[in-house]
């Protein structure tokens, strides 16, 4: 049997922070495909582009006010490289700021 590139890909649910909803059209969770926490992110942005500028301060490089947890664990500190596999959960969560 002969795998696709696709197939190596797993089926990974996103769940996106309540101040960020209103962009995925009120989702609180978004199933995505990805092998790494940094692939899902992109084909997630991929869907909903104005996510970029909230999770990204420059191309690839996460926001500072962003943390992101893998089934309930800090993907700190190589979040975007972090490996996750078939029914992985990640969790995007926005640090408060302000002064």
């Amino acid at each position: 049997m002969r795998f696709s590139a696709q197939d190596r890909y797993m089926n990974i649910k996103i769940h996106i922070h309540p101040s960020l909803r209103y962009i995925t059209d009120d989702r609180e969770t978004v199933e995505v495909n990805g092998s790494t926490v940094g692939e899902c992110l992109s084909n997630l942005v991929a869907e909903y582009p104005d996510l970029d500028e909230w999770l990204y301060e420059e191309k690839k490089k996460l926001s500072k006010y962003i943390d992101i947890f893998v089934n309930d664990e800090s993907a700190y500190p190589e979040e975007l490289k972090k490996t996750v596999k078939d029914g992985d959960e990640i969790y995007i969560l926005m640090q408060i700021a302000g002064g």
